[in-house]
């Protein structure tokens, strides 16, 4: 949206709502959301780590000072580059729907921290999650702060005089994805069920569940969307997202109908429509959660492995490119 443009920091989105926008929306490099009516606030999820988390309520309590009291915090999912700050907001309830709080409980954040900082023992996949997004934060001092507050599957909450809705939609992105509405500001901040710029992650899946809450995202009266990762968008980020989810299901499904190997199938996949969106590596993701949907499997995926094979697939994209480019 032309109105705003994709910098880091804080932009006010008017009537009391404001983005943080970290670009450029690749791994880790998340959004907040900040809702502000008088002397109330609420913070729609922290960030990667406790520096960024530090910086990012710095720059709030300077815009708005009724930010230095933050007495509710909602986490859109489980996902550490929205989550792990938490224990910053001191005092506030924190606020997720039931199945966030258990998959939080699962990866709790000194887990997590530890898992990267001993990334050489976890081989190839470990080598690459360090080499984009771990090497990139600082995880230390990281204390296990859950949420405090759960729903099941829609609740109305108030800060000042306006209206917020949060609503779980089911597994889709993680196991604990949700909504928050302000219908009267028209404004809506998705978490991850919404990238921009960049190509998603399915992480749980099913993948209907997710093309349902893009069909649930364009029915609602909005008109300014704050995605997880990328740019300020509107509805046509939503549609594009469908059409990337509904587009990479059926080319799976068509592969796996033919007992390709999900390595090959993603290989195989073309992804021109979304050549200018980041991290195409995630085709490999995407690709083994259908294949594991498909199969009726409902084991998590293992995700080192994974990892290894997106390390190879962008050694290869790169090696394609720079022959494509007549290179010696």
């Amino acid at each position: 949206m032309p109105k705003w443009q994709y910098t880091k920091g804080l932009h006010d989105l008017g009537n009391g709502c404001f983005a943080y926008l970290q670009p450029d929306g690749s791994w880790g490099w998340s959004n907040a959301g900040l809702v502000q009516d008088g002397e109330q606030t609420l913070l729609v999820d922290t960030l990667f780590d406790l520096p960024l988390t530090a910086a990012m309520l710095k720059t709030m309590r300077d815009a708005v000072p009724a930010a230095r009291n933050i007495r509710k915090l909602v986490n859109t999912h489980a996902n550490g580059d929205h989550t792990f700050g938490n224990q910053l907001v001191d005092g506030a309830e924190i606020i997720a729907c039931r199945a966030c709080a258990e998959e939080y409980a699962e990866a709790t954040p000194e887990r997590a921290a530890a898992r990267a900082m001993s990334w050489k023992e976890l081989g190839e996949g470990g080598a690459f999650a360090h080499e984009i997004m771990w090497q990139r934060f600082d995880f230390r001092g990281l204390v296990s702060t859950p949420p405090t507050v759960m729903f099941d599957n829609r609740l109305e909450l108030k800060v000042g005089d306006k209206h917020l809705v949060l609503t779980y939609l089911g597994t889709a992105h993680s196991r604990g994805d949700i909504l928050v509405h302000l219908p009267r500001e028209r404004v809506l901040y998705t978490g991850d069920l919404l990238f921009v710029g960049g190509h998603p992650v399915i992480w749980e899946g099913p993948v209907d569940n997710w093309i349902k809450a893009c069909d649930y995202i364009l029915d609602l009266d909005v008109d300014i969307i704050v995605p997880g990762h990328g740019p300020i968008a509107d509805k046509s980020a939503v549609r594009e997202m469908k059409a990337y989810l509904t587009f990479v299901k059926t080319e799976a499904r068509r592969h796996f109908d033919n007992s390709v190997p999900f390595q090959d199938a993603a290989r195989r996949i073309s992804l021109d429509r979304f050549s200018t969106w980041l991290d195409p590596e995630r085709i490999i993701i995407n690709v083994a959660s259908l294949y594991r949907e498909f199969s009726g499997e409902t084991a998590a995926l293992d995700r080192m492995p994974l990892f290894a094979e997106m390390k190879r697939y962008r050694e290869e994209r790169c090696a394609h490119d720079h022959a494509g480019q007549g290179a010696p």
